[in-house]
């Protein structure tokens, strides 16, 4: 005889009382006495029910990397990401605690605390992921991926996203885009892996890079300064793989007074509020800050659901917004 899967309906029959009810105790939904809350969980035990996970009352607790931490007092996409772990931990009955990083890494997971799972925000090495994985407790990355499929991860679509932003500036009519970035993060690499797949696929050189060694916009400026100082301008388009250096790359091109956008076109990569408070207000690849910080719990709650499911990795769309930072390549290619 085939053995059928019990139904919300057969959990009801049971008890002798409604679908409405065992659905309201299913979903810790007030309403219930404690004593029916009770009989209809524990029918629903011994029938073998299939109970949902509550988060209830849990707690996550959020470890923010060095370079995130950095990011909060700077441009403040840490922030926003954290507020939208907050809305999510709420929406869940959840409390979000978060903390830095304990030196030596381990000992950030602590065997001792009742914590449901770790979310893992901009970690700063492989290293960093890999103690991660060999911990018995589940942990998210968050703006960050393993590369060997160990742990679940959500980060923007970084190579997708600076692909789309290389595309615009070409279809503005720019041919020679400098992408100028901070390496160090494969997210980062991502992002210029994007810029470089976009102009190869138009036939055009990916050569025009200038790295810093911070995500100060003053550093992006004296590069870029400094670049400038050593011969001809050899592009009409910035591509910044943050927002901070695009920031850096205006007040550079002001101070030498080369016209954004008649002469020079920049992008950003974040699209955090201060982009509008630019001269010019700056062009960005907006990243959904607050919807991967929802996302990241969300992937917290299906790893502790269904633990035998193997990892995923969640890549959110980003979006361009154009302001007046951007514009048609000037008529002469060849600066």
């Amino acid at each position: 005889m085939t053995s059928r899967r019990v139904r919300m309906e057969d959990l009801a029959e049971h008890c002798r009382v409604s679908v409405a009810t065992v659905s309201r105790v299913l979903a810790d939904q007030p309403g219930v006495r404690p004593e029916l809350r009770r009989r209809v969980r524990e029918a629903a035990a011994a029938l073998g029910y299939a109970l949902p996970l509550t988060l209830a009352g849990r707690r996550a607790i959020l470890l923010a990397s060095r370079p995130a931490l950095i990011d909060a007092a700077r441009s403040q996409f840490t922030l926003h990401v954290l507020k939208g772990m907050r809305e999510r931990a709420a929406a869940l009955g959840m409390t979000l605690e978060m903390r830095p990083i304990d030196q030596p890494f381990v000992d950030s997971f602590r065997p001792e605390e009742d914590a449901a799972g770790y979310l893992l925000l901009t970690p700063e090495s492989d290293a960093q992921i890999d103690a991660a994985a060999r911990q018995d407790r589940p942990v998210i990355l968050v703006n960050a991926d393993d590369p060997l499929m160990r742990l679940s991860s959500v980060a923007p679509c970084n190579r997708t996203a600076a692909a789309l932003a290389t595309e615009r500036l070409i279809t503005l009519g720019h041919r020679r885009i400098l992408f100028l970035t901070r390496p160090g993060r494969r997210t980062i690499a991502r992002r210029q892996e994007g810029w470089a797949e976009r102009l190869a696929a138009q036939g055009l050189a990916a050569d025009l890079i200038e790295a810093v060694d911070d995500w100060h916009p003053d550093q992006a400026a004296a590069a870029l300064k400094a670049r400038l100082a050593r011969g001809p301008r050899d592009f009409t388009a910035i591509l910044a793989a943050g927002d901070s250096l695009a920031i850096g790359a205006l007040v550079a091109l002001a101070e030498l007074g080369i016209r954004v956008p008649g002469e020079v076109s920049v992008m950003g990569f974040d699209g955090l509020p201060q982009c509008e408070l630019q001269s010019p207000p700056l062009s960005a690849v907006e990243i959904p800050m607050r919807a991967i910080g929802a996302a990241a719990l969300d992937l917290l709650r299906e790893v502790l659901t269904h633990p035998e499911a193997p990892p995923r990795r969640a890549e959110l769309a980003c979006r361009i917004v154009e302001r007046g930072s951007t514009g048609p390549a000037p008529s002469e290619q060849d600066p």
